[in-house]
């Protein structure tokens, strides 16, 4: 995490008719005080992740999110000092004026919560926060054990019924409750400590492991019983999922927000290349029982993290009362920021369309090239593979940008058109990589965006509602490119698929550029240190809306 760079310009509330001058010198005088110093070794080697709870700190830091009525003052200079929360801009002399000035191009960009979009210190940052590192570590033995359970359910269901329309139906139970349910498991994230929940809820996905464990070694499973754990796994993920992802902020703040949920893809992906090889080999030796004992033991590991971290150096968010109408408000909230809505708009039609990957690739391995089980598990591989390089390729950079977000869904969507007309094998296999890596850099920073964009207190709830748009259209577009490939083959699948996530890319796209008043410059002599393309204001803006700011 590199340090902040000295901001030539400071947003300061002049509309607030309860502010304090004297309690803003106060703030002031606070920034200036040195901030103390991490301990090595300790998690917080860094200062700014030290003391989060500071009264002070908190109370400059709700201040400082800017409202559409927030009015800036252009600044002649400014010094950026040391203070519990990071590097705050002083302005040294400022220049009222009667409507807002320009801020200078200089100044920061910051997320609609006044967290700024700073670049990480490197690509493995975030494992410099000890909580974090804990987590980490026990989630690279959960996703390998979970990668197991999803090829030994899978087979384990094949085998009983030889049916692949009842492996499709397995699938279906796990992901229709966070089709029906997923708003609610945000809502739940919100109303309780998350580090609490993920211990009842990953406690809760072992026991289903180790029951279904029981019942396939003891010999007396059967279709239905995989059916139902598959349903009751469903249920707990509606819970797990929004509290698991909105937990990563509490652990490492925003300014490693993003790189932490970049790493929590790549671990993912990582244990998506070894985790399916381990469970052919258990398989093969011992039967899909064992397993799913295996994954069972693996939760042992998140669950002995979380309860080793130090909750003095956690950041949680104050867990919201129960009251009516607290759904609506989630989704009021999302709806009345675009910078919110978009993204997920656009999440919601890339979850649905654009990754129904094992429905396509077993069309063209089957149909179109004529191979194996063996070039069929490749495929996989290959896109497992550019996933793991686009999450490592997205630890590198600093929080995303909208134009960054809508380049990458757009050359996802573009990627799988061409890879509809391959000529050969080995060209597709190639595709897929680079489909995986723009793929999982959509996924990471639509992620880090809603995140950062999000106040603490709605996190639980929009991410409850960013699963649900994402993954829980598996239900309704996996039947529906099911169908198109099976009626007029796999490619003509993944074209239809490829067009749905490039169009609405660029839909979204010309919406937000509309929105924040912004178009396209093409300067085909940038110079140094120029761009090719760059959104620009349309005219001179009064006022930088929070929309083009994340743009």
């Amino acid at each position: 995490m590199t340090p902040p760079a000295a901001a030539s310009a400071a947003a300061i509330r002049t509309d607030d008719p309860t502010s304090d001058p004297a309690a803003d010198n106060t703030a002031a005088a606070d920034a200036q005080a040195p901030a103390p110093s991490g301990l090595p070794g300790n998690g917080d080697d860094d200062p700014d992740e030290r003391t989060a709870a500071h009264p002070a700190a908190q109370g400059r830091a709700h201040s400082s999110r800017p409202s559409p009525t927030t009015t800036l003052l252009a600044t002649s200079s400014a010094r950026p000092l040391s203070s519990p929360t990071g590097s705050v801009p002083v302005p040294t002399t400022s220049v009222p004026a009667p409507t807002a000035s320009v801020p200078s191009p200089a100044a920061s960009a910051a997320s609609p919560t006044g967290a700024e979009f700073t670049r990480p210190r490197g690509m493995f940052s975030s494992l410099r926060v000890r909580n974090y590192r804990y987590y980490f570590v026990g989630q690279v033995v959960s996703n390998t054990g979970t990668w197991m359970q999803r090829i030994a359910q899978d087979w384990l269901v094949l085998s009983l019924t030889g049916s692949p329309l009842a492996v499709g139906i397995t699938t279906a139970m796990q992901f229709l409750p966070m089709l029906l349910l997923g708003l609610f498991g945000g809502v739940l994230a919100d109303r309780m400590p998350k580090r609490r929940l993920l211990i009842y809820t990953q406690g809760a996905m072992g026991l289903l492991a180790a029951g279904l464990a029981v019942l396939t070694v003891g010999g007396v499973v059967t279709p239905y019983y995989v059916y139902a754990f598959a349903l009751l796994l469903g249920l707990v993920t509606v819970v797990d999922n929004p509290t698991r992802q909105a937990f990563v902020s509490e652990m490492v703040g925003p300014k490693d927000l993003a790189n932490a949920v970049s790493l929590n893809a790549a671990n993912f992906q990582t244990a998506r290349l070894v985790g399916p090889a381990v469970a052919g080999l258990l398989i093969a030796a011992v039967g899909s029982g064992w397993a799913f004992a295996v994954n069972a033991l693996s939760f042992a590991a998140v669950i002995g993290g979380l309860l080793a971290m130090r909750e003095s150096e956690l950041r949680p968010t104050e867990p919201i009362a129960r009251e009516k109408g607290q759904l609506r408000e989630g989704l009021r909230y999302v709806k009345e920021r675009p910078e919110l809505l978009w993204p997920m708009v656009m999440a919601g039609f890339i979850g649905t369309f654009g990754f129904n990957f094992p429905t396509l690739l077993s069309g063209f391995a089957h149909d179109t090239f004529k191979v194996g089980a063996g070039q069929y598990g490749l495929l996989n591989t290959a896109m497992a593979v550019g996933s793991l390089a686009g999450a490592l390729l997205a630890a590198r950079r600093g929080a995303p940008r909208l134009r960054r977000l809508v380049a990458a869904a757009l050359a996802f969507g573009t990627l799988e058109v061409v890879a509809a007309f391959a000529p050969d094998y080995w060209t597709f296999a190639l595709l897929l990589t680079l489909i995986g890596v723009f793929g999982l850099s959509f996924n990471t920073s639509v992620n880090s965006m809603l995140q950062l964009g999000t106040d603490p207190e709605m996190r639980g709830r929009v991410m409850g509602l960013l699963v649900l748009v994402f993954t829980g259209g598996t239900p309704i577009g996996a039947p529906v490119v099911g169908w198109v490939t099976a009626s007029y083959g796999p490619r003509l699948g993944l074209l239809a698929c490829g067009l749905v996530s490039a169009l609405a890319a660029g839909a979204v796209g010309l919406v937000l550029a509309r929105s924040a008043d912004l178009r396209v410059r093409f300067d085909l002599h940038p110079g140094r240190g120029g761009r090719v393309v760059a959104f620009v204001p349309r005219t001179a803006p009064a006022l930088k809306s929070e929309l083009a700011a994340a743009c």
